[in-house]
């Protein structure tokens, strides 16, 4: 492809969008990182002065992205993640501590982050794998394989105490689901947010005057209701849904009487008996009918009540007290207002302030007096509130929005499975930060410290997302003479 067609190629929307995006998320850094009688914005002592020169780099980044031959990307896709997998590995021994993390390189008087470039890195190497000429995701070895793609990298991050960042990769598993992936496989990640949201918010809450957390018991009593529920999805047979539906609940209704009037005790204890008998009806259908279904929906049960009690290991005995704290107050289990629930009261404190069109430009009392922790970097969505009110930050995220479809489009247009997995898997990270980030300042996600696409200050986040975009645009520019 001539490098003048490259430009006629180009999706100048998405462009647009970006370098909009980009200027408004400036003038928010300058905004929130503002000290009163300081306007020389392009100091490079200065945040503001600092993410300027970020954003200039950036432009020559992008540029540089799109001279590049196209098929570049396809060829050097395992080098690409080999070598950022090795630099995770290396960043866990040789990064200094900071906040508590080792997930940052010191080059001289600059730091860079190398879980922001790992990301493009996985979606390069995922797109490679997914566009072998023999690649099927019904292929259990095929599936192991992705897996194992996105989880080393998330399992190096955690290592760097980053658990905020590792969780980002999970949105890869979305542009599984679009590429074929089982719905049950999507249907059992709702379910394990479901049984841990309910298991940890009412687990210190009992039922009556009985020893009975309600955590466990509803969680159970989900599982039991999905599993006759999956039984007729998928094997249309309302029979055996039936008896494990109306035979549990006749169970558990029995014993919640002689609970509540006899003698107390746990129904938890029940139900255990009940998911055991449900399992063991399972595979004996599976036996006499010969149709595997059933036992897939037995592992179902199970791998449903084992994750039921490793994750109330796992919230109490492996995450930190902090961390723990933050899911709280999500929860609404604690408020906390002077700890952990402190950055979120005040960021909405600050956007509440805003009213419909903002206090104006610099003018913002909650961000300038500095009551918003992290307000330059990952609460810099309470700084548009405030500043430019109801009117400003839904103007913002219209341009998430424009950009979001954008990315579709362009993804559902491409001519090679390697373009469109590639573009999905670009959609998927942005769509993972820009909705844990402002659920994030809104009280609505837990606050797991991550960036807001191109207004958040620093360097290796602004880099990370314009890779990812820039090598998508160039990919899609080359899409004329790509094979499926």
């Amino acid at each position: 492809m001539a490098r003048d067609s490259i430009w006629k190629s180009l999706d100048w929307v998405t462009i647009v969008v970006y370098l909009m995006l980009i200027v408004f998320g400036w003038f928010s850094v300058c905004g929130a990182s503002y000290d009163y009688g300081d306007r020389d914005f392009f100091d490079f002592s200065t945040r503001a002065g600092k993410q300027f020169v970020w954003i200039i780099c950036s432009f020559g980044l992008g540029f540089v992205l799109l001279m590049l031959d196209d098929t570049l990307y396809d060829m050097f896709s395992y080098v690409v993640y080999i070598g950022l997998m090795l630099l995770l590995i290396v960043t866990i021994f040789i990064a200094p501590d900071t906040k508590g993390s080792r997930s940052w390189l010191i080059l001289g008087p600059v730091s860079l982050q190398p879980a922001e470039f790992a990301k493009f890195a996985t979606a390069l190497a995922l797109a490679k794998y997914m566009n072998a000429y023999s690649f099927t995701i019904r292929s259990w070895k095929n599936v192991l394989m992705l897996a194992f793609l996105i989880l080393f990298p998330m399992m190096l991050i955690i290592l760097q105490r980053e658990t905020g960042s590792a969780l980002v990769y999970l949105a890869f598993f979305l542009v599984l689901y679009r590429e074929g992936m089982p719905g049950a496989i999507l249907f059992s990640g709702v379910c394990a947010v479901i049984y841990f949201v309910v298991g940890i918010r009412f687990n210190g809450v009992f039922i009556a005057d009985t020893p009975t957390p309600i955590g466990e018991f509803v969680v159970l009593l989900i599982i039991q209701l999905f599993t006759s529920g999956m039984i007729w999805v998928y094997q249309k047979k309302w029979a055996p849904a039936r008896n494990i539906l109306l035979g549990s609940l006749g169970v558990l209704l029995v014993a919640y009487l002689l609970s509540e009037y006899v003698v107390p005790f746990n129904l938890v204890w029940v139900q255990w008996g009940l998911c055991a008998v449900t399992v063991g009806y399972l595979f004996f259908l599976a036996l006499s009918e010969r149709h595997w279904s059933y036992l897939l929906i037995g592992l179902f049960t199970i791998g449903s009540v084992g994750f039921l009690y490793s994750s109330d290991y796992f919230f109490n005995k492996v995450l930190e007290p902090h961390q723990q704290i933050r899911i709280k107050v999500v929860l609404g289990m604690e408020e906390d207002l002077a700890g952990a629930g402190y950055n979120v009261n005040q960021s909405k404190i600050a956007i509440g302030s805003g009213g419909l069109t903002g206090k104006g430009f610099l003018n913002g009392t909650q961000t300038k007096l500095k009551y918003v922790p992290e307000q330059d970097t990952d609460f810099i969505f309470c700084t548009v509130g405030e500043e430019e009110g109801f009117l400003g930050s839904t103007f913002v995220l219209i341009l998430f929005l424009t950009l979001i479809l954008r990315l579709i489009s362009l993804a559902e247009r491409q001519q090679s499975a390697f373009g469109r997995v590639y573009g999905y898997s670009v959609l998927s990270i942005f769509l993972f930060h820009l909705f844990i980030n402002i659920g994030m300042v809104l009280g609505l996600t837990p606050v797991i410290g991550i960036p807001l696409p191109f207004f958040s200050y620093g360097g290796s986040s602004l880099w990370g997302f314009t890779i990812l975009l820039f090598i998508f645009l160039r990919i899609d520019a080359g899409r004329g003479r790509r094979l499926v």
